[in-house]
Order: structure tokens, then C-alpha cells, then sequence
């Protein structure tokens, strides 16, 4: 039985279980249908209407589908590879089953590394890191895109993955952005680049320990062929390089805000250089683009903008379209966005910044902040953030389920910075939370919401969290 590409020949007598019903395995129910699986069962606890509507379709193609709690706890006996959504943890009851019997688990994207078209197989270059994966892919696919090449954002941002390989029409190369959950039951990929932006405490509850959760995230260096690009500043992201097994001639690439050295791309005086994919990088450094042109200039997004020139230098993209990409390019709502200037006040959405590192990342881009933080921390500590941060602090203003967390990172480290407790948890709380913070600030400040916090304690998502902050700054300036 072979099962590498999708024109091989043991698709339609594997018999495949994929667990979960959701966007990703619907798809991937879908395109194994699509590659010719003769005997494909589908499980999920939940049952819905919704389910029950796709399940219709599939089922008329063949498959079986089983909704309702109790379906994912027992492994049917007759089965050759389990196929598994993103974020069902590995100790779910069916998982351990498979590990236990020792059949295979695939991701969604080992499955779509085995379902590309051997004839037009597009390049992957692949991101993963705990925070700024999303900016770095959307950068680099800008600078592809300036580069003439026909790419798509897939993975876990944009088009499904399994949608790209898919696509009739085949793409030069794919931008692919790659989780830690995505990465855990991947196997063969082996990217043309790949790229770990950084790693800090995040989803530790589903892998285990930190340690589980690097392993992961380097789990997109395996096989890698051309470049393993690094971040300087963050030890871990080169160790994890050491240790993968490479495509023999397979180099290390880091990015850094200071002077690259050799094999790096950095930053000379106002410019992004690059002195790894030139060829006399000993004495000389090629000019990509200036600090200007990267939006917003706050330095850890110009750490994203170094990260995705070193991808796409890896592929062979020129300097001008690394540059023109970088001008073009504007980060999605809820990430370090400017919302408004009101009374001399800066405000700026970063809601995305749901874990302490995000958020520090954010504080470190403004030299006098009041904060806004709180949420659902995930078992995460702010000592760090705060050590780091204090000195930018006007004032912070706290809500949500684990601000006491935060209050007590703030009392031991910055006591003597002034902070507000916003009790109140219903739809207006975000104006009393934004009004506080108006009032905490003096001309020049910038108040940012950068939570270090999930948001489902109060809001739907991040977004949700986002528009209520934008909702609320814009009442300020009627």
C-alpha cells in the first residue's frame, strides 16, 4: 500500500477514520473521498443540524457518519490510518486507542502533503512560533505575489490546505502557516523553508509541558530542504534547528534587529538587509528594504517583515519585491491596529495578543502605554511581561476572569504603577474599561488593548473583543 501521492494506488482499499466534523475534517473527509477512499468512516460527539446537512452529502458519496456524544470514544476495530482535527488532544480516548494499536495519525496537513499532485507539487514555505505567524505568512505572501509567482496564505490562516493542493490549477508556491497542534501528527512534510518565529509558554495544557510544545513547533524543520530560518533573539528556535534531521544542504538562516552576521538577515542603520543569500555575504550585505516601509514599525513586526524576507529570499524573490511587498502590505484588524487619536491620546487594538508574549511584544513597541489587560489567561504568568514592561507603564486597566493574576504580577514587580479593576463582565464593560484608561492618560500616551488573555470569558472571540474596544474609543471622539 502507497500512499504518498495522491495518484497512488492504495487510497480506494485503506480503510480511514476521521475524527472530527468540523471545517477541517469535513475537508478532510472530502478530499479523501476526492482521492478515491473506498471505506471512510467520520465521528464527532456533537450533533447539530448544521453536521447533520454535511453529513448528508458525504454519506451520498459513500461515507459513514456517526454524530453524537459517545461516538469518538472506541477505535473501530477495522481501520488502517486515523485522520484527526487540529486541537483534539492527543489523550482523547480514540487517539490513545490508535497510539496504543499502532496506526498511523495524520494531521490535516500530513494529509495534504500526501495528496499533492506528484506533477505540479507546489513548494511549501512554512511558518509556525507562538506568536506572528499569521502577520509573517500574510508578509510573505505579499512578497511573492510582488514577485509575479501565483501563491496563496493556507494552513492555519486563509485557503485550507487541503483546498490548495487540490486546486486544479497549480500554484508556484504555497505561504503556510502551521500551529503546534497542526505540526503534532505531521510526519512527512518536508518543506522547501520553514521558519519558527519564537516559542514561549502557550498551550501547554495540550501538549504536556513547554518541552512537548517546542518539540512540536520543530517538528516543521523535519526534512526541510533549502533553509531553516531562526530568530536570533530566541535561543530555543535555533536549538530546535540543531536538533532536526535536514535535507542534506539544508541551511541555517537567522534574522535578528541587530547587525546580521553572516548567514542572517538584520538591520543596518534604517534598512533590512540580508547578508545569507548573497553571494559575498563575508564583506557585503544587500539592501531590501527600509524600516519605513514596514506597517506598523513596531520591532517585533519588523522581526515578522525579516522572517518573511528570509523565506522568500530562500526561494529566489529579488530585493524590489521584497520591498514592494513590504509597502503593500497591511496587517489584518486586531493586530496592532490604530484606531484613533483622540485628545492627543493614541489608541490601538492589538486583541490578537492573547498570551503574555504577544502582549509584551506590543507594550515594547510604545514608550508611554496604559494597558489594557485581562481575560481568560490560560494558566499563564505575567512576571516576565511585566519586569520587562514596567517602566512603559502609565497605568493599567484590568478585567476579565484572571486580572488577579495580572494585579499580582503588577504588585510585585510595578507597585507603584496606578491600576483600575473593571468589575463588570456584560456587553458595556469594554466603555467603562475604555473610559478608565482615558482618563489615566497624558497627551503622547498610547492606550493599547493588548489582553495576554483569551477572550471567551467576556466575547465571542478576539475579534468580538477588538470591535467592542474600537466601538467604545470611537464614542470617546463624538
Amino acid at each position: 500500500m502507497s500512499l504518498e501521492t495522491r495518484t497512488d494506488d492504495g487510497w480506494a482499499t485503506t480503510r480511514f477514520v476521521v475524527l472530527g466534523f468540523g471545517t477541517a475534517g469535513y475537508a478532510c473527509a472530502d478530499s479523501l473521498i476526492q482521492a478515491g477512499a473506498e471505506h471512510l468512516v467520520v465521528l464527532d460527539d456533537r450533533d447539530n443540524e448544521a453536521l447533520r446537512e454535511k453529513a448528508v452529502i458525504l454519506e451520498t458519496l459513500g461515507a459513514t457518519i456517526t454524530l453524537g456524544p459517545g461516538s469518538t470514544t472506541e477505535l473501530p476495530k477495522d481501520v488502517d490510518v486515523v485522520v484527526t482535527s487540529p486541537g483534539v488532544p492527543p489523550h482523547t480516548p480514540l487517539l490513545a486507542q490508535a497510539a496504543e494499536r499502532d496506526v498511523p495519525i495524520w494531521s490535516e496537513i500530513e494529509l495534504a502533503w500526501r495528496l499533492r499532485d506528484p506533477a505540479n507539487a507546489a513548494p511549501w514555505l512554512c511558518i509556525t512560533g507562538t506568536n506572528g505567524k499569521t502577520t509573517t505568512v500574510q508578509m510573505l505572501t505579499a512578497m511573492l505575489q510582488a514577485a509575479g509567482l501565483r501563491t496563496v496564505a493556507a494552513g492555519n490562516v486563509g485557503l485550507p490546505l487541503l483546498e490548495a493542493v487540490m486546486d486544479p490549477e497549480p500554484y508556484d508556491v504555497i505561504a503556510v502557516e502551521l500551529s503546534s497542534y497542526q505540526l503534532h501528527y505531521t510526519h512527512s512534510m518536508s518543506a522547501h523553508s520553514a521558519a519558527v518565529l519564537n516559542i514561549a509558554p502557550d498551550h501547554v495544557d495540550w501538549h504536556g509541558s513547554l518541552e512537548a510544545y517546542a518539540k512540536d513547533k520543530g517538528r516543521i524543520y523535519e526534512n526541510c530542504q533549502i533553509a531553516c530560518v531562526y530568530n536570533v533573539a530566541d535561543e530555543a528556535t535555533e536549538q530546535l534547528v540543531m536538533d532536526a534531521d535536514v535535507i542534506e544542504g539544508c541551511r541555517a538562516i537567522g534574522f535578528t534587529l541587530g547587525t546580521p552576521g553572516l548567514s542572517m538577515l538584520g538591520i543596518v542603520d534604517d534598512l533590512l538587509v540580508d547578508r545569507a543569500f548573497v553571494e559575498q555575504r563575508a564583506s557585503s550585505a544587500l539592501e531590501l528594504a527600509m524600516i519605513s516601509d514596514v506597517t506598523p514599525a513596531a520591532p517585533h513586526n519588523i522581526a515578522n517583515a525579516l522572517a518573511a524576507a528570509a523565506l522568500a529570499r530562500a526561494f529566489g524573490v529579488p530585493a524590489t519585491a521584497i520591498r514592494d511587498g513590504l509597502r503593500g502590505f497591511r496587517p489584518d484588524k486586531h493586530r496592532i491596529a490604530h484606531v484613533a487619536e483622540v485628545a492627543g491620546v493614541n489608541y490601538v487594538d492589538d486583541s490578537k495578543a492573547t498570551n503574555p508574549h504577544a502582549a509584551q511584544a506590543s507594550l515594547l513597541a510604545y514608550e508611554h502605554v496604559v494597558w489594557i489587560a485581562g481575560g481568560q489567561a490560560k494558566g499563564a504568568t505575567f512576571d516576565e511581561l511585566v519586569i520587562a514592561a514596567r517602566e512603559r507603564l502609565r497605568a493599567v486597566v484590568l478585567m476579565g476572569q484572571d486580572k488577579q493574576v495580572i494585579v499580582e504580577a503588577l504588585q510585585r514587580h510595578a507597585p507603584d504603577v496606578p491600576r483600575i479593576v473593571v468589575e463588570a463582565t456584560d456587553t458595556g464593560a469594554m466603555q467603562i474599561v475604555v473610559g478608565e484608561a482615558a482618563k489615566l492618560a497624558q497627551v503622547g500616551d498610547t492606550v493599547l488593548l493588548a489582553p495576554g488573555c483569551a477572550s471567551w470569558d467576556m466575547f465571542a472571540n478576539y475579534g468580538a473583543r477588538g470591535d467592542a474596544f474600537t466601538e467604545a474609543v470611537r464614542a470617546l471622539d463624538v
